[in-house]
């Protein structure tokens, strides 16, 4: 048994023990061994690839492990110098998968951002086109995720004109599904829907890999939602859902509870809420993805169902980590208030022809001006008819008008009549 591999046994004891230190003391060692070692040597060559990538690997799970985000922003640009030996294949596959353990590392995007431009100069260096482009792609979601857009859609950019050239199809559907995602991140719904287009366009002549496909469908699912379209958003949220809850991984559940919520969201929005009702008492909801996320959505179905502000604002303020954390959801529920405000409002004035705007701000529980402003508005969306007193502070509610349809009927007699008028002027003229 080599030295090496000696020490690689000793290491992982000492990981199995939780002393990180120690076994981190051990790793760096071996590198700094191999680092030293004579290249021509072909069999002792050979012999080591494997454990020195066993050990770039596990010392790198270690910083991730502990958090340790400083040790890690540092190893992975200088372990480079030690994947000399290692096949080029091998070592894209190393420094690839350093970065991947890098995102479960807490509060570490600037640091992966630094990370990634730092190896994308080695694939520079070394020209190693395939990884460079791989790296800048991670580079340019890290940019979405640090909501630095304008890098993000520049990357993006330069990266599509060469994948365009080397006909990647795979990389293209990433790319434009990328894009999609910034563009409406920065409100530019129909450059988003093109480019999600652009990516399923691609998607369809190639084998896509089915998290790829459930992303496709889960960002068509929030395209058709800022649409309003309601209806096809569920049925994409659906599919996705499905996708996700099949995969049967930690990353998946998450997504997978996400787009639950999303589909009660749906129908919530559609003023379903038998239907949400038959979501929540699924076998898959109660046995699988009991959470207070999918709590908090029930609880604003049954404010929505009984029309109550009071219950919206409750359930809002009880999760508002689980509801105001996620942009999509927050928007939607900020025109879900504004509708519960109308639909209260309505019922409050109902009974009344003239009542104190202060009586109607004590029974919803809001500030007067609020209130007056808002029935402002609903006047003049014609919500209702009636007229703010600012000066006593009063409103008066008046019936809404009947359509006399004899108006219009009396309208379409007299363009009829004026078409058969015309026609006898015609004939009459033919006979002079």
């Amino acid at each position: 048994m080599s030295a090496v591999t000696e020490g690689l046994q000793h290491a992982r004891e000492l990981v199995k023990q939780k002393k990180y230190q120690d076994a981190e003391t051990i790793y760096l060692n071996l590198l700094n061994s191999n680092k030293s070692l004579d290249t021509d040597n072909s069999i002792k060559l050979d012999s080591v690839r494997n454990e020195l990538e066993s050990v770039i690997l596990e010392l790198g799970d270690i910083y991730s492990v502990t958090h340790q985000k400083e040790k890690l922003r540092e190893f992975i640009p200088n372990s480079t110098e030690y994947m000399s030996i290692l096949a080029k294949s091998k070592t894209a596959k190393v420094l690839k998968t350093l970065i991947e353990k890098f995102e479960k590392v807490p509060d570490s995007l600037d640091d992966q951002i630094y990370v990634c431009e730092k190896s994308i100069e080695f694939a520079e260096k070394e020209k190693r086109v395939f990884l460079k482009h791989s790296l800048a792609v991670k580079l340019a979601n890290y940019y979405y995720l640090k909501t630095n857009y304008k890098k993000s859609l520049d990357l993006i950019n330069s990266l599509l004109t060469e994948f365009k050239k080397l006909d990647d199809k795979p990389s293209l559907v990433d790319v434009h599904l990328l894009e999609s995602k910034v563009y409406h991140k920065l409100r530019n719904l129909a450059k988003a829907k093109a480019a999600l287009t652009a990516s399923r366009t691609a998607a369809n002549s190639i084998y896509c890999p089915t998290v790829t496909m459930a992303e496709l469908d889960l960002m068509s699912g929030i395209l058709h939602c800022e649409d309003k379209d309601y209806k096809t958003a569920y049925s994409y949220f659906f599919e996705s859902f499905e996708s996700f809850h099949n995969l049967s991984t930690h990353d998946s559940y998450e997504k997978a509870c996400q787009l639950l919520k999303y589909m009660l969201l749906s129908k919530i929005m559609l003023n379903l809420i038998d239907e949400v009702n038959t979501i929540l008492n699924a076998k898959y909801t109660k046995e699988t993805y009991q959470s207070r996320g999918i709590d908090a959505m029930k609880a604003i179905a049954e404010a929505y169902n009984n029309r109550s502000l009071l219950e919206f604002n409750t359930a809002i303020k009880n999760y508002n980590k689980e509801l105001m954390t996620d942009e999509l959801t927050r928007s939607h529920f900020n025109a879900l208030y504004d509708t519960l405000l109308e639909s209260n409002l309505c019922k409050i004035i109902e009974p009344f022809e003239c009542v104190e705007i202060s009586h109607i701000s004590k029974m919803i529980g809001l500030e007067a001006e609020q209130v007056e402003g808002k029935l402002s508005q609903m006047i003049l969306d014609k919500i209702f008819y009636g007229v703010l007193d600012q000066g006593n502070g009063w409103l008066y509610v008046y019936a809404t008008p009947n359509k006399d349809a004899t108006y219009d009927s009396a309208l379409e007699l007299t363009t009829e009549l004026n078409k058969v008028v015309d026609q006898l002027f015609e004939k009459a003229s033919v006979l002079y």
